[in-house]
């Protein structure tokens, strides 16, 4: 049984199988890119794991369903199909064949998505949740407004709405489902977490930035995506020189990755202020979700007064 509407985001080269089994038995879903274990052989034996370790339980994994950006979607698919994972969030291109898959066994789909085009899409082919990513989420993030964005995608869709985008707290949570969310997903409050594969120098960087280092720019991969400005000049790139639709010349830096070397957080990142178990995040974030209804009491108990 859960105990928060809260699905830890698949982050890419940072969730863990051991950040996804101590997030279900802390009473929350915990997820991984299908992407993080390689060659197949590994994701097969984190599949595995999770399975062992989380039986009964609700958890993810996050499959690229574009044949292009993901090599090894053949051999994704079979995994799928072979360990059986409770949802599959997908990420571009068609969910098709993997919502065949899934539902054949009894799961569920949620496609993430960041215009309305792509969401009509997606729940015209018939997935069970829209993941809706608004402006300020880490990663891949969009530019909508998540109460204008919830708001529209209600008026096509009764399927399961989960929000993405800046959510750190529980009160955003519990915000989160005021506006009309089933789940809210949180990537960001987990990166300096204890079982989170990011290394010392990465979640030490998220403990000490705010807001104020947070860039959004399609420099480094084409794609718009909120980066860490002091990732940036630590790889010796000026953050002032990027502009849009420009290509970052790394050819003077040594094996420099986006996303290994360059890094990524979501606007929310000022509240994450130490490093923590996965378990005692979501402890806290239950404690302000419940502070966060105290307070609703209280403030329409004013109101009425006054």
């Amino acid at each position: 049984m859960l105990k928060l509407p809260v699905i830890v985001a698949p982050m890419f080269l940072v969730s863990t199988p051991k950040m996804v089994i101590e997030a279900g038995k802390s009473g929350v879903i915990g997820s991984f890119p299908l992407l993080n274990a390689r060659p197949a052989e590994v994701c097969a034996q984190w599949l595995e794991e999770v399975n062992k370790g989380l039986a009964g339980k609700a958890w993810a994994v996050n499959l690229i369903c574009h044949r292009k950006a993901n090599k090894r979607y053949d051999e994704d698919i079979e995994l799928i199909r072979t360990y059986q994972p409770p949802i599959v969030i997908t990420s571009l291109g068609n969910p098709g064949e993997v919502l065949d898959i899934v539902h054949g066994y009894g799961g569920l789909v949620y496609s993430d998505v960041a215009h309305i085009s792509h969401a009509k899409k997606a729940a015209h082919i018939g997935v069970d949740g829209l993941i809706l990513v608004c402006a300020g989420a880490g990663g891949h993030g969009g530019t909508l407004n998540p109460f204008a964005f919830i708001a529209a995608v209600k008026e096509f869709y009764d399927g399961t709405i989960i929000l993405s985008g800046a959510i750190s707290t529980g009160k955003d949570v519990l915000a989160a489902r005021v506006m009309g969310a089933d789940f809210a997903y949180m990537g960001t409050r987990f990166l300096a977490a204890h079982e989170s594969n990011a290394d010392d120098e990465y979640k030490n960087m998220v403990l000490q930035s705010t807001i104020e280092d947070i860039l959004y720019t399609d420099a480094l991969s084409g794609v718009h995506a909120n980066i860490l400005i002091p990732s940036l000049i630590k790889e010796g790139i000026d953050p002032e020189t990027l502009k849009p639709n420009e290509k970052v010349d790394l050819s003077h830096l040594v094996n420099v990755k986006a996303w290994r070397d360059i890094w990524s957080a979501g606007q929310g990142i000022t509240t994450v202020k130490k490093k923590e178990t996965t378990r005692e995040i979501v402890e806290i974030l239950l404690k302000e979700y419940e502070e966060g209804k105290a307070d609703l009491l209280q403030n329409e108990f004013r109101v009425k007064i006054d």
